[in-house]
């Protein structure tokens, strides 16, 4: 039995699917009892709990082979990052109630930067579980390219896609969705022992002028890429409904000065197969 946390999201989605087109046993754990009929008519078990209720995770991880943890996202965190501890302190607290034998826990790139910054939260979880007696694999994911979804719209309107990564074509370690699910599966069925990090990329690193070159081909438009300057970043995060951007901004530092990214010759890097295209493409035609 395979517990996936985060079934409802891209990822968390995407890895349950793929074990039960496996013919593999799936428990969904879920907050929202209204989400779960879906889930269980596709096969899987249903266990319900709040991602900081310590108990209940514990009797939603009892009896796996293996669990998949994701965080549930805070992109505007309190200070000090309140939130994220509260998860982490229930997911630790879980998995030492019930001796799960494999763990796989969704991380970031950058969780090991000694920046403190949106991603730091995903260092928490590394740290709280690392001396859990089991294996386990953090795998730190790159900057997910299904991230470009929030500005289709206005790239099809105007053809400008507003970037904060910059400058427009400098490269990071992005990665598809499709790829983090793949990997997250393979982990949780192939053994191994101890702790251990795996890096995950896609097949390319990519510059927003590729994410806009990659959305002109599948808008039939010209999309040009509109550097937003460092000094508008506050403003315009505030005005999206954000209280607290500064870790937001850190974590955009991180990548624009080099920071936070992976050494392309680490031998715990892994690289994906979905291109930026495949992405682009599909995110268009779901919103068409």
């Amino acid at each position: 039995m395979f517990a996936i946390t985060g079934i409802t999201g891209q990822v968390g989605g995407q890895l349950a699917q793929r074990l039960l087109d496996e013919g593999l046993p799936v428990r969904a754990v879920l907050r929202d009892a209204a989400k779960a009929a879906a889930w269980a008519s596709r096969g899987c078990e249903v266990a319900l709990a709040e991602m900081d209720d310590a108990a209940a995770l514990a009797t939603a991880f009892a009896g796996a082979q293996a669990v998949f943890v994701l965080l549930p996202p805070a992109f505007d965190p309190t200070p000090g990052f309140v939130e994220a501890r509260r998860f982490v302190a229930a997911v630790s607290s879980a998995l030492r109630t019930a001796p799960v034998p494999r763990v796989v826990c969704l991380s970031t790139i950058g969780a090991e930067a000694t920046e403190v910054n949106l991603l730091s939260q995903l260092q928490l979880l590394e740290q709280a579980l690392g001396d859990l007696p089991a294996a386990v694999a953090f795998l730190r994911a790159g900057w997910f390219i299904e991230n470009v979804a929030w500005d289709i719209e206005g790239a099809r309107a105007t053809g400008v896609l507003p970037s904060t990564l910059q400058p427009p074509g400098r490269a990071i370690p992005m990665v598809a969705t499709a790829d983090v699910a793949q990997a997250a599966a393979t982990l949780l069925r192939e053994p191994f022992e101890g702790h251990r990090v795996v890096e995950l990329e896609g097949p390319v690193r990519l510059a927003p002028v590729d994410l806009a070159a990659a959305l002109a081909r599948a808008l039939g438009r010209e999309v040009t890429v509109q550097v937003v300057p460092r000094g508008e970043w506050e403003q315009r995060f505030r005005a999206q409904g954000m209280r607290h951007p500064e870790p937001r901004m850190r974590m955009l530092d991180g990548f624009n000065e080099g920071w936070i990214t992976f050494d392309p010759q680490s031998p715990r890097l892994r690289k994906g197969t979905t291109s930026v295209q495949a992405v682009i493409d599909a995110l268009v035609h779901r919103r068409a």
